[in-house]
C-alpha cells in the first residue's frame, strides 16, 4: 500500500472529490483524517472525522495539535475545502466575494500555516492545493472563485520553494481539476454540461475517483521529485 504509516488530512472530506480523496488514502494504508463544517460523524470506513471551520484560526490552531497529540506526526495535507458563489461581476455582492475568499484562499492559508511547521520539523510531507481549471482559464461568472484558484496554485509554487529552502522534502503542489460527476454536477441540465462536454478532448465529465487517483499520486513517495507543480487533469478541456 502506497500510504501504509502516513497520516492524512483532507478538508472538505465529507464529500465529492474529498470523501473520494478520503477512501482511496484509507484504502492505501493512511490514517486519514477528513474536516468539514457538515456532520462528520461518518465518512466512510477507517477515515475519522472532524468538524471544523478552516476559517476560524483559533479552531484550525486547535485541531492541528489535536492531531500531532494523537497521531505523532502529519504526512500529508490536502486543502480540498471551498465553495461557490457564482454572479457576474455587475452583480456579485461584496458578501458573496467576501465568503468565496474567506473559505477558498484564507481556509488553505489557515490550515497550512499551522500544519506545515510539523512537516519542516520532521522534514517531510507532501501538501497538495485543490484548484480548478477555472484557475487557468477563468470562467464567467466566477470571479471571486477563479481568482481563489489562481491563488492557490500561486501559494503552492510559493510553498515549494519557502518548505524545502534548508533541504526538508516538504513538497507542495497543485491540481487543477476539470468538470467532475460529482453529486452538486448532477443536478445540472445537460443543455448546460453539452458544451463543457464537447470542449474536451476526451469528450466526457470526469470522475472523482480520477481526480482522488492523481491526489494519491502526488501525497506518495512514486512524486518524490515532483514539487511547485500544478497538475492539470480536465480531460483536455479548454474554456
Amino acid at each position: 500500500m502506497r500510504l501504509e504509516g502516513k497520516v492524512a488530512i483532507v478538508t472538505g472530506g465529507a464529500q465529492g472529490i474529498g470523501r473520494s480523496i478520503c477512501e482511496t488514502f484509507a484504502r492505501e494504508g493512511a490514517k486519514v483524517v477528513a474536516v468539514d463544517l457538515s456532520d462528520m460523524t461518518y465518512v466512510c470506513e477507517g477515515v475519522n472525522g472532524y468538524k471544523l471551520n478552516v476559517t476560524n484560526r483559533t479552531e484550525v490552531e486547535h485541531f492541528a495539535d489535536d492531531i500531532v497529540s494523537e497521531y505523532g506526526h502529519i504526512d500529508i495535507l490536502v486543502n480540498n475545502a471551498g465553495i461557490t458563489r457564482d454572479a457576474l461581476i455587475g452583480k456579485m455582492t461584496e458578501e458573496m466575494w467576501d465568503l468565496v475568499i474567506d473559505v477558498n484562499l484564507k481556509g488553505v492559508f489557515n490550515i497550512t500555516q499551522v500544519v506545515a511547521p510539523h512537516m519542516i520539523e520532521q522534514k517531510q510531507g507532501s501538501i497538495i492545493n485543490i484548484a480548478s481549471v477555472v484557475g487557468d482559464y477563468g470562467n464567467v461568472g466566477q470571479t471571486n472563485y477563479a481568482a481563489t484558484k489562481a491563488g492557490v496554485i500561486a501559494m503552492a509554487k510559493t510553498w515549494a520553494k519557502e518548505f524545502s529552502r534548508k533541504g526538508e522534502a516538504v513538497r507542495v503542489n497543485s491540481i487543477a481539476p476539470g468538470y467532475v460527476n460529482t453529486e452538486m454536477m448532477k443536478t445540472v441540465p445537460d443543455k448546460v454540461l453539452d458544451p463543457i462536454r464537447q470542449k474536451t478532448m476526451l469528450g466526457r465529465l470526469g470522475e472523482p475517483q480520477e481526480i482522488a487517483n492523481a491526489v494519491l499520486f502526488l501525497a506518495s513517495d512514486e512524486s518524490s521529485f515532483i514539487t511547485g507543480h500544478n497538475l492539470s487533469v480536465n480531460g483536455g478541456l479548454r474554456l
